[in-house]
């Protein structure tokens, strides 16, 4: 089986969000599917099918979190050595030619990707583009909304 690799913070994330998934949620669901049975016929019953239909994503968003940590490649970027070039696990400030704006992002595990909190997948075009350059480089992404051109202003280890 493939290790995907994860950030140290990334699996602190996902491992709280799994607990929270199993000693919360999935209680709240099962009391939920029970207060809708007591109300009768099940099969025009709403309110079942719905907690039924929670229970599913509940469950599989739980199957999914303990495959990815199970099958984690755990990588402190703390503990990596610290140079000026861009790897799995750094956060990268860039300089967006186009826009002429400042963007901030962190390269990290696909699944713990969140592009509202400045995290991408390593295998995002973007990531694809920076890993291997280095501070003063310039990034030229191949997007599906067309081409973008970043000049890489800091690399940090953080």
């Amino acid at each position: 089986m493939n290790q995907i690799p994860l950030t140290a913070a990334g699996a602190e994330r996902l491992k709280l969000e799994l607990k929270e998934l199993k000693s919360v949620k999935r209680p709240a669901v099962i009391e939920a599917i029970a207060t809708a049975r007591e109300h009768g016929d099940l099969k025009e019953n709403a309110e079942y099918h719905a907690a039924r239909e929670e229970q599913s994503f509940t469950e599989g968003r739980i199957a999914e979190l303990e495959a990815a940590l199970s099958n984690a490649q755990i990588i402190d970027v703390t503990q990596l050595k610290q140079t000026d070039r861009v790897v799995f696990g750094c956060t990268v400030e860039l300089f967006d030619v186009a826009s002429e704006a400042e963007v901030v992002y962190q390269i990290v595990g696909d699944i713990e990707a969140d592009i509202s909190a400045n995290r991408i997948a390593i295998s995002s075009p973007i990531a694809r583009a920076l890993i291997g350059k280095q501070e003063g480089d310039d990034a030229i992404v191949e997007a599906p909304g067309g081409t973008m051109e970043y000049a890489i202003t800091a690399v940090h280890y953080r």
